[in-house]
């Protein structure tokens, strides 16, 4: 778990070292344990009054790959840096016209054990055809829950970042340590 703190750090450099002809405007910076995600917006393709949605969709992709091609070499070299300084895998993304395109993205293998009610639900899922596989529909669970307990994910991390502050002004574990080796009646 990553701490506000932390996580404003990371933001902070984001926003020094990003050109600032990139995107239009901050960044969005998503982080876990392994990934820092970027996304920037780009502007929207000028097209003609009464532009189709399919002319929509396709001058929008058209605008993403461009964006994608021509940034490449100093969006790696940015990433290098951050990978280096944060240790942790740099993605990218667009936001463009309302849609969204991540470029590249990490996907951590989880490793879980799981009772036979719980493997009945992921296999019913397959079953249904919303997944391929038990961990294709694990992920889709995981969607799930996080599309419908945003407010109660956000009020869990807020407290786990309550728990690391007061860990961190606690005292060292070597004091707690030379502490429980004396004699009691040493006083």
């Amino acid at each position: 778990m990553i701490t506000t703190e932390q996580h404003e750090k990371v933001r902070g450099w984001f926003a020094g070292r990003i050109p600032d002809d990139l995107f239009e405007g901050p960044v969005e910076l998503t982080v876990d344990r392994e990934e820092i995600t970027v996304i920037g917006r780009v502007p929207e393709p000028a097209l003609a009054e009464g532009a189709s949605a399919a002319e929509r969709e396709a001058a929008i992709q058209g605008r993403v790959q461009e964006f994608r091609e021509r940034t490449r070499e100093t969006r790696i070299e940015v990433a290098r840096e951050a990978e280096h300084r944060f240790r942790r895998k740099v993605s990218w993304g667009v936001e463009c016209g309302g849609e969204r395109a991540l470029f590249t993205h990490i996907a951590a293998p989880v490793m879980t054990r799981l009772r036979q009610p719980e493997r009945q639900v992921l296999d019913t899922l397959i079953a249904g055809g919303v997944a391929r596989s038990r961990s294709e529909a694990l992920a889709w669970c995981v969607r799930l829950v996080e599309r419908h307990t945003d407010d109660w994910l956000a009020e869990l991390r807020d407290s786990l970042e309550h728990v690391q502050r007061v860990r961190a002004q606690g005292p060292d574990v070597e004091e707690v340590n030379d502490s429980s080796t004396k004699d009691p009646e040493d006083g």
